[in-house]
């Protein structure tokens, strides 16, 4: 963060200084009191199991400046009405104060993490750039982004997630974005929204927030997300499979691990990319990074040199990993929802062509009433898929035994389990050199862990 003194502090978050007001923050603002350093300021969230408040005096010990909080601490603070809110006017305030930085903001309903690590990769070229890893965006996590930048910051790449109309709204108050990338309006969190129109609405908040002379990239091939076009007076930018789209690709091919290679086709010309990402479905990832890179000026042979370098940054996303004994294990346990789900099994059974495939399945959280038809249908691609096994772990996943059960002929083989260890241990002794094993599910599962113990086991 830009070094600011507490009197400034408390300008921007409307609170009142405890302590000398001309103390200076010049370090890291943090919510978590073990990651305070030497001239920290220490943001005491209160939440359902911990109150932030009683550990300011361990952040403080640690070096920190000074404390944002709700009620006078044992040292120098600044005493806000509300915490989380102050954090973001503190964002907003340090923005403004940063007038050459690019703010590009990425939403959708499915792969806004790995889309915000190939935009921040992309526009390192360009100048420096602050981008999260993970998935920093609510309005704890993107707030702390913000807060990261500083004078010589030309970039900042946030993710903009939502959980109800108005929530992008309200992210795009702290940080209005220059660049307004919408991947997709999916089924994710469906069962929160109400139908796939209010999640339309909401995405579509954050080209309405877009700064005059900004731009909207928009994915031709999703009807909702391209007709927010008229929801923005900022120019449109297509990406897409669409031969109409602005951003495409061409000559598409899968190599035998599941890595997509292309032809990047822009209006300034063409270039060929070879991703070390996994997945067809990264594609229009790759071609959503392309056009917010040309809005930074980058040239299509630079886009695709850089695409084509780009890794993954952020954990448990479609993570491929080869155990010593040739059974490869991917780790797409981050997150999970019936479209990203459906791209997984598809890249499982394109992995898995010289050898068997395996599937470990968590419940998709946030469904509503289409919970049940939505997991049944997961089974039934799964079986579709020809996966060798399938592991469904927990009661709020049992629907995709079901659906799997519905396809007649399919000849693999299904388990349902209770918890994470008895996924291991369905598993356990079965692989084989050239097996492939797909471990998905939405955090509440915590799949990690199967992948995690079934990469153990070859190590042993």
């Amino acid at each position: 963060m830009i070094p600011l003194p507490l009197s400034a502090i408390a300008e921007m978050t409307g609170g009142a200084v405890h302590g000398p007001p001309d103390a200076v923050v010049d370090g890291p603002v943090v919510v978590d009191s073990r990651q305070a350093a030497p001239g920290a300021l220490f943001a005491a969230l209160q939440g359902e199991r911990a109150d932030g408040h009683d550990f300011a005096s361990a952040a403080l010990a640690a070096g920190a400046a000074a404390v944002l909080a709700q009620r006078p601490v044992e040292g120098p603070c600044v005493v806000v009405p509300d915490v989380q809110e102050a954090l973001g006017r503190l964002a907003r305030g340090v923005l403004d104060r940063l007038p050459d930085v690019t703010v590009t903001a990425v939403t959708g309903s499915a792969g806004k993490t790995s889309a915000k690590d190939l935009i921040g990769q992309l526009a390192g070229r360009a100048g420096p750039t602050v981008f999260p890893p993970g998935s920093f965006n609510n309005e704890i996590g993107l707030p702390l982004t913000v807060l990261r930048a500083d004078a010589g910051t030309r970039h900042l790449v946030l993710e903009m997630g939502a959980r109800g109309i108005g929530h992008i709204a309200y992210l795009t108050g702290i940080a209005p974005p220059d660049v307004g990338v919408v991947l997709n309006v999916g089924t994710a969190h469906v069962g929160e929204f109400g139908g796939r129109e209010n999640i339309a609405l909401a995405k579509g908040e954050l080209v309405e927030a877009l700064r005059p002379g900004g731009t909207a990239v928009l994915n031709a091939d999703d009807p909702l997300v391209a007709a927010m076009a008229s929801r923005t007076e900022a120019e449109v930018v297509t990406f897409g499979r669409s031969p109409g789209a602005d951003v495409r690709a061409g000559a598409e091919t899968l190599d035998e691990r599941g890595r997509a290679r292309f032809t990047l086709v822009t209006p300034e010309g063409s270039a060929p990319v070879a991703l070390r990402l996994h997945g067809a479905h990264a594609v229009l990832n790759a071609l959503a990074a392309a056009a917010a890179a040309r809005a930074a000026g980058l040239g299509p042979a630079e886009i695709a040199e850089a695409l084509s370098r780009a890794e993954p940054v952020s954990r448990w996303r479609m993570e491929v990993t080869e155990r010593a004994d040739g059974v490869t294990v991917v780790n797409d346990a981050y997150n999970a929802n019936p479209d990203s789900t459906r791209a997984a099994l598809d890249v499982l059974a394109h992995m898995a062509r010289g050898g068997r495939a395996f599937a470990v399945l968590g419940e998709m959280a946030e469904l509503g009433a289409a919970a049940a038809e939505e997991h049944a249908k997961i089974g039934e691609h799964a079986a579709r898929s020809g996966v060798a096994g399938l592991v469904v772990v927990g009661a709020n996943a049992a629907a995709i035994a079901d659906g799997a059960g519905q396809v007649g002929s399919w000849t693999g083989e299904c388990v349902q389990v209770d918890d994470v260890g008895a996924a291991v241990a369905a598993l356990s002794g079965r692989l084989a050199p050239q097996d492939v094993v797909l471990v998905k599910g939405s955090r509440v599962a915590g799949l990690e862990r199967v992948a995690e113990a079934i990469l153990a086991e070859g190590a042993r």
